[in-house]
């Protein structure tokens, strides 16, 4: 099948050579030339436009959208909704704000155009190997690209959950559940460090990889990361906040549900101003290891005060 891909950043990229992988011709578009050159030396066919790109797809066309959340997204549905046809299918595998997606689904509705709003997640690696997707919309788009979602996901790593939304929706729960995963282990092992105790972090870690309750991804990525640097010493704490975690709290708001671990998580990004917090620099290595987002490092001779 041949796809249509807008956006090609780190999890677009991922996402092309994955389609590739397994046999789909992948038209890719971005506004970044260095990002469509770097995909065409890996064998991706690059558009020229966005134009380009609607007309050399067959119909029913299949176009994934891999942007930024909010105005990104949102002038590339409205643009998208003017230019394909009936049956064609529109596929958000962003992160937009799942009350973004009923509305995008509603704006393309009204020229019959099929909309799939699909969580994904794995980060950088699973969009290359294997994802986990969580995928809401039209069920006939759904159905028409089964097959497909199931060769770029891991086994058992994606599921139809139902109408326009619910697939951002579950993706935006993953993610504040994320946020105090992550922000627990960063606690953790900051009291590990400080207790007065010998503890050698990467054994701690590399213990708790085998046979633990707390055994996971992330518990690699901490060890991984330790291994080369175990006072992470050349890392600033301060961890950026992307905004799913805020929208589970105000969803959680609105339906009168009380989630303290997830909101206090969110309360923390904030408080990472304090650089020096062990536990915030063991969120932002971990946010790194899993989805490549940047981890501020010390310039040689910085102090933070």
């Amino acid at each position: 099948m041949r796809i249509g891909l807008i956006g090609l950043g780190k999890m677009g990229a991922n996402l092309a050579m994955n389609f590739k992988d397994h046999n789909h011709d992948v038209l890719g578009y971005d506004l970044s030339k260095e990002a469509c050159n770097s995909l065409a030396e890996q064998g991706i066919h690059i558009a020229e436009n966005e134009d380009q790109l609607i007309q050399a797809l067959d119909k029913p066309r299949v176009i994934w959208l891999m942007l930024p959340c909010g105005n990104p997204t949102d002038s590339t549905i409205r643009m998208l909704s003017e230019k394909l046809e009936d049956g064609d299918i529109v596929i958000d595998g962003g992160n937009s704000r799942y009350t973004d997606s009923i509305q995008h689904a509603k704006v393309l509705e009204k020229n019959n155009i099929r909309f799939l709003d699909c969580g994904t997640s794995g980060g950088v690696s699973g969009a290359r190997n294997g994802a986990c997707l969580m995928i809401g919309g039209d069920q006939s788009a759904f159905d028409h690209l089964k097959s497909v979602f199931e060769d770029i996901s891991v086994e058992d790593g994606m599921i139809y959950t139902g109408e326009a939304g619910s697939g951002h929706f579950m993706k935006m729960v993953h993610n504040g559940i994320e946020y105090g995963m992550m922000q627990a282990i960063g606690e953790g092992f900051q009291l590990m460090k400080e207790s007065g105790y010998d503890y050698d972090l990467v054994e701690v870690a590399k213990n708790w990889n085998h046979g633990s309750v707390i055994r996971g991804w992330l518990m690699e990525i901490v060890q991984n990361q330790l291994e080369q640097d175990a006072d992470l010493s050349d890392v600033v704490g301060e961890v950026d906040a992307s905004g799913e975690a805020k929208w589970t709290i105000e969803t959680a708001l609105e339906k009168n549900i009380s989630m303290p671990v997830i909101a206090l998580s969110l309360m923390a990004r904030s408080a990472s101003k304090d650089h020096e917090k062990f536990a915030c620099k063991m969120v932002a290595v971990m946010r790194n290891g899993f989805g490549g987002h940047n981890v501020m490092k010390k310039e040689i001779g910085d102090t933070v005060e």
